[in-house]
């Protein structure tokens, strides 16, 4: 079942997905109507899981579980990445590359390899003080304080 994204509980699970490029508007209808459907039949063990999505800054695809009413079980989660398989496909953007780093330059999210974000760093192009995109937040809780943070507190704080 697909419930309101601010509804979910802080200790929700979160999955996000990252796309190397901005989603068109019309993208993101469709996308957004692709992921309220999926939701609303995804289950563990034939029980409906209570889920939520937000798309920001139109690259990222934000999946939250409330697994207070169901956990997700190893078949859920692969129906989950089957599903923005299936995204990556129709849209032509990759979703699942996890090497990959984005990050704010003003009002611009940047996407970069994550070989080309080190040797920025190296070349102080990106500092400490860049906003980053840590996609390896688990809770909503984290989302919400560690997602969008400077590079020092994110793990990208090591090629600084």
């Amino acid at each position: 079942m697909s419930i309101d994204f601010h509804t979910l509980p802080d200790n929700s699970r979160i999955w996000i997905y990252q796309a190397a490029r901005s989603f068109t508007p019309e993208e993101i209808r469709s996308i957004s109507k692709e992921i309220q459907e999926f939701l609303e039949n995804w289950k563990a063990h034939g029980v409906s899981l209570k889920a939520a999505f937000e798309i920001k800054y139109k690259r990222f695809i934000i999946i939250g579980l409330d697994q207070s009413h169901q956990i997700a079980t190893g078949c859920s989660i692969d129906s989950s990445v089957t599903f923005i398989k299936k995204l990556e496909t129709k849209y032509k953007v990759n979703l699942l590359d996890k090497l990959n780093v984005s990050y704010k330059q003003g009002d611009f999210i940047a996407y970069k390899s994550l070989k080309d974000f080190i040797k920025m760093a190296k070349d102080k192009a990106v500092t400490k003080n860049t906003i980053v995109f840590n996609n390896l937040v688990q809770t909503k809780a984290e989302f919400l304080d560690q997602w969008e943070v400077t590079a020092s507190q994110s793990w990208h704080k090591r090629f600084f």
